[in-house]
């Protein structure tokens, strides 16, 4: 990837290194899966994905799907395992389990997948579906990127290392899911901190973006 294509994704320079530059585009097998079951039905669920979900999604202005966004979350921050995130996404948020909770109970936000630490999958929304996860945004001289994206949340936060069943869980969806939306490829692949760069900061310098890359060559 060149640093003229890396620097078309974001609005604010200083952002560029963030995300590595490649040598060579990462190799991902397209070729459909013969004689298996698919990964993603037709109802785009992920079958290896634990299903919860919610109700913060409305459907997709056209069928586009050409954009993946890595973004984190936990709740409350910087801690995890807890079930706040599920809860969060489907709008039953307990006020009284933390002070923090009360600040954002009242929003309606989701994404289509959450992976765990321990590389859980777990998916809220059919990816055919516009999730609720970047808000006000703009990739590639457009805006309102929920409209044609798929938005995947590490469990984690911006400054502290993402796991090693993380990856390996975010390799494989995203594999899955340049196979079975082909409009997505390694070039459009990005942080929420790229296409909102002047509110959010996710997934951070903590990410590794070399790691998801290398990682995706068959």
């Amino acid at each position: 990837m060149k640093q003229s294509q890396t620097k078309a994704m974001i609005d604010d320079e200083s952002l560029i290194d963030a995300r590595p530059l490649l040598d060579k585009e990462p190799f991902i097998d397209k070729e459909p899966l013969i004689d298996k079951e698919p990964l993603i039905d037709n109802e785009h669920w992920l079958n290896i994905a634990q299903k919860c979900p919610s109700p913060n999604f409305n459907h997709r202005p056209e069928d586009e799907i050409s954009l993946l966004v890595i973004h984190n979350i936990s709740l409350p921050p910087k801690q995890y395992g807890g079930p706040f995130v599920q809860d969060f996404f489907c709008n039953r948020l307990d006020i009284n389990a933390d002070p923090y909770f009360a600040e954002i109970a009242h929003l309606q936000v989701s994404s289509h997948l959450f992976i765990r630490r321990d590389g859980t999958i777990i998916q809220f929304v059919p990816f055919n579906q516009r999730a609720w996860h970047a808000g006000l945004s703009h990739y590639s001289g457009r805006d309102n990127c929920n409209d044609f994206s798929i938005g995947i949340e590490m469990e984690g936060c911006d400054d502290e290392a993402y796991t090693d069943f993380q990856y390996a869980s975010l390799q494989q969806v995203t594999v899955l899911l340049i196979q079975a939306y082909p409009d997505i490829s390694t070039d459009r692949i990005t942080g929420h901190e790229f296409i909102s760069p002047k509110r959010k900061t996710d997934p951070g310098r903590a990410f590794k973006w070399q790691r998801l890359f290398t990682g995706l060559k068959c």
